[in-house]
């Protein structure tokens, strides 16, 4: 009853002001915000009213005619008042359009008006430092790092905050499909011609969309059918001899259904080991991904759209002279993978006087690996449907109510799926039902508050409640103060594909009942925006802090031939600043300059009860990007410079006897871009990337660990899982008692190249 009695206590906060009248209010037709200062006047041109601060109007008598109703920024209209208690939506001027944004509140709302921080990139932003896939595109987006997990395969996951993948949901349309197994390859060929944009909320979102969102949320917007070029091609290969090419086609079926369809197709196929370990520094790769989007015309413009996508990708990397003879044996090392994967996502709002939306999602992955000799065979499907009402209520109210349910399916070749009293396959299946309610209260032109509060129940954990709050403080037009708090939660997902138990024989102990993770989060941002004789600076600094029960660590360390599974025996925490400087000089020079400055750590006892602080691995404490655009119009020539700088992070060693060091040093990727305007609509592309030729082999050591010996032909094992060297000729590889590990890897393994492409779109 706890949670039944929860919603009726907020339900009971909702509505207590909620009955307020007026004569009339007028709002923004997309965010249904009240707009001040809107003149209403009669047919003669005589003013007849104002709007306040909170969009109202009143009239003494209803005018006979009809008014026209005047506003800066928004579409001229007439109207003919009917009664009293009127809400009239107006129409922005294309030219006054600001950034529209959906995943902090599921509501459409304008960047500013949003009480949730939310970053959002263009695919202008991405065209300075084009990129075959939206994994590396991030990478230039302050507090975001695309982390690459394994040197020879080149998988990665998304860190936000310093928080690691498996704590970042990624969706696309705000339809959860990336996670778990998915999340180590589902970020490849999502077609950029069909990006409408990217936003990112940095913090716990698990309020509103639940599990996975306990760090942060990436959500991708594609484009609308009807703001799409009816043909787009992006074509750009390398030095490298990697070649992309992006496409997009709008075309229509019928007089009612316009649809969009993309296609990426990837393919890099020349080795190269410029390191000198005979395995390759990048992993080969041949992939094509379809997309197509249908956009359904509806009385009322009502919503309908539907999506789906298909990804297949092979990849390996390993020993320079393997091949696919090779895959599975133990002659020559490689890793080896398959990867089928599709999904279908939809949106449609219900023919009622409501705003009401159903949307859902529907995903599966296939993947067929062989990591040297050890085969993972996984298969994962996730099934997700939520229905959503947005309401208006009163004058001050906007309010959200909306009932979701996940059905998640894995199963694989591992001991993980296993159940161990039986020796019998046990794939993982649950269902995770939630309802969630979130108000905002307009209290004045100047505060507004936000609360949620999100209930889902789990067969396995239980009941797991997650409230939101959040408040936004709107100093004047360019000053906004936003404070956010909630909790976050992560249900237990035991094994995704860890790299680490592929490439040995470990056995997984799970000890004690796993408890749900769970975070308690508080973020306060500021944003502010000036002007300096012809120089517009923008301003956004965020400080967070997030505290961490149950999480739940793989223990590699306590014994070599097993993955311990169990809650951590105390806390963790992530706390920092992150500060973000939008500079335009004279709409010629423009900058986005970004610094992050954090602390990720876990507090313990050891055994005499001392208080142990270990830093995650893998988790820079403090990083910078940077984008630097000059734009020449009379040579229709831009050039970008853009980069990334990251401090120190600790690494994971394979014992005292590892001599390759603890931490990384600083180190920097940095591009160069120059892009020439033929005409409108065809423009051409080139540049450099990775300027300073950095890899990680420039740190001195070795990387990838016995490079020469990944079956250890030429070692053996005491009874006490230590590995020893059996006398062999000393060797700076073979000589410390090492096994073969792939893991030491911190940043990307190309060095320098070059590209050039061309782009081309017909509107």
């Amino acid at each position: 009853m706890k949670p039944v009695f929860l919603f009726i206590v907020l339900l009971l906060l909702i509505f207590q002001s909620h009955a307020q009248n007026s004569k009339g209010v007028i709002k923004d037709a997309v965010t249904r915000e009240p707009i001040a200062d809107v003149t209403i006047t009669n047919t003669d041109g005589t003013i007849t009213a104002r709007t306040n601060k909170q969009g109202f109007f009143s009239l003494d008598s209803l005018p006979a005619d009809s008014i026209i109703i005047t506003a800066v920024g928004y579409v001229n209209i007439k109207y003919k008042l009917v009664d009293y208690n009127t809400e009239i939506l107006l129409s922005r001027l294309a030219e006054e359009l600001e950034d529209v944004v959906v995943t902090g509140t599921m509501r459409p709302v304008t960047k500013t008006a949003s009480p949730i921080a939310v970053e959002v990139y263009s695919t202008q932003f991405f065209k300075k430092n084009p990129a075959p896939s939206l994994f590396e595109s991030l990478q230039n987006i302050n507090g975001v790092r695309p982390q690459l997990n394994c040197s020879v395969c080149n998988t990665g996951d998304i860190h936000i905050n310093g928080l690691e993948g498996p704590y970042t949901m990624v969706t696309i349309d705000g339809m959860p499909i990336v996670g778990s197994l998915a999340s180590v390859y589902g970020l490849f060929g999502i077609p950029s011609q069909l990006i409408e944009r990217v936003e990112i909320v940095k913090g716990p979102a698990s309020g509103l969309y639940g599990a996975e969102a306990i760090g942060g949320l990436v959500n991708i917007i594609t484009k609308s059918v009807d703001k799409a070029p009816w043909l787009s091609v992006n074509v750009m290969t390398t030095s490298w001899l990697e070649n992309n090419i992006d496409a997009g086609l709008k075309y229509k079926v019928g007089k009612k259904v316009d649809a969009l369809l993309g296609v990426n197709y990837f393919n890099y196929g020349n080795k190269k080991d410029n390191n000198g370990d005979n395995f390759t520094d990048v992993t080969l790769q041949h992939r094509i991904s379809l997309f197509n989007k249908y956009q359904f015309k509806r009385k009322y413009n009502r919503t309908a759209s539907l999506a789906a996508r298909y990804f297949y990708e092979d990849r390996w990397g390993g020993e320079m002279n393997w091949n696919k003879k090779f895959r599975g044996g133990d002659s020559l090392y490689g890793e080896s993978i398959y990867t089928n994967r599709w999904e279908l996502f939809g949106n449609y709002q219900l023919p009622v006087q409501e705003k009401m939306f159903f949307a859902f999602s529907a995903t599966s992955h296939d993947q067929n690996a062989y990591y040297g000799t050890t085969p993972y065979m996984g298969k994962q499907n996730i099934v997700f449907g939520q229905l959503t009402w947005d309401k208006t209520i009163g004058t001050k109210n906007d309010f959200l109510a909306g009932i979701a349910t996940r059905y998640n399916y894995y199963d694989d070749n591992s001991t993980a799926t296993i159940d161990t009293l039986t020796g019998k396959n046990k794939p993982e299946k649950y269902v995770i039902p939630g309802v969630f309610v979130q108000n905002e209260w307009t209290i004045n032109a100047k505060h507004l508050l936000l609360t949620g509060l999100r209930y889902d129940y789990h067969k396995a954990h239980g009941n797991i409640i997650t409230p939101r709050l959040a408040w936004k403080y709107k100093i004047d037009d360019r000053q906004i103060f936003r404070l956010n708090a909630g909790t976050g939660f992560r249900v237990v997902s035991v094994f995704t594909e860890d790299h680490a138990a592929l490439t040995g024989a470990r056995t997984v102990e799970i000890r004690n009942s796993l408890k749900p993770e769970k975070s308690y989060n508080v973020n306060l941002n500021y944003t502010n925006q000036f002007k300096i004789n012809k120089t517009i600076i923008g301003l956004d600094a965020s400080a967070w802090y997030s505290y961490f029960t149950n999480q739940i660590i793989a223990d590699y360390d306590t014994d070599p031939q097993k993955i311990i599974y169990d809650n951590l025996d105390g806390h963790a925490v992530s706390k920092g600043v992150s500060l973000n400087l939008d500079i335009n000089i004279n709409h010629r020079l423009k900058a986005l300059i970004g610094g992050t400055v954090q602390q990720v750590e876990k507090v313990e006892k050891d055994d005499l009860d001392k208080t142990v602080k270990t830093f995650q691995i893998l988790t820079e404490k403090w990083s910078g990007t940077w984008l630097i655009s000059y734009n020449f119009p009379a040579l229709g020539l831009v050039i970008d410079y853009t980069g990334n700088v990251y401090g120190p992070m600790r690494l994971p060693l394979l014992g005292e006897t590892d001599p390759r060091s603890a931490y990384s040093p600083v180190w920097s990727i940095q591009n160069i871009q120059l892009t020439k305007v033929i005409k409108p609509g065809i423009e051409i592309f080139g540049g450099v990337k990775n300027l300073l030729n950095w890899t990680p082999a420039k740190n001195g050591s070795f990387v990838i660990s016995r490079a020469n010996d990944p079956f250890g032909n030429r070692f053996s094992y005491e009874q006490d899982g230590v590995v020893v060297n059996p006398g062999k000729p000393a060797n700076p590889v073979n000589n410390y008692g090492l096994d073969f590990d792939p893991s030491y890897v911190y940043a990307p393994m190309q060095g320098i190249k070059g590209f050039i492409g061309v782009r081309y779109a017909i509107k």
